[in-house]
C-alpha cells in the first residue's frame, strides 16, 4: 500500500471516530466536499496544507495520520 492510501485510510478512520461525514469534514476544513472521499481513497497527493486543514478540522496532530 502506498502513502497516499496508508494516509487516505488514517483520514477515514479518524474521520469516522469524531463522528463526521464527508461533507463535515470537508465544511470544517474549508475544502470542496468533493475532494474528501478522494482523499480517503488514497486518489490524491495532497499538499502539508491540505493535511493541516484537515488535521486541524479533525482535532488531531499531523503526525496522527502517519501512526500505524
Amino acid at each position: 500500500m502506498d502513502i497516499k492510501t496508508k494516509v487516505g485510510h488514517k483520514i477515514k478512520e479518524l474521520r469516522l471516530n469524531a463522528g463526521l461525514s464527508q461533507e463535515k469534514l470537508a465544511l470544517n476544513a474549508d475544502l470542496d466536499r468533493t475532494y474528501i472521499p478522494s482523499i480517503e481513497k488514497g486518489e490524491r497527493n495532497i499538499s502539508i496544507v491540505v493535511l493541516e486543514k484537515l488535521a486541524k478540522a479533525l482535532n488531531v496532530s499531523i503526525r496522527d495520520f502517519f501512526d500505524e
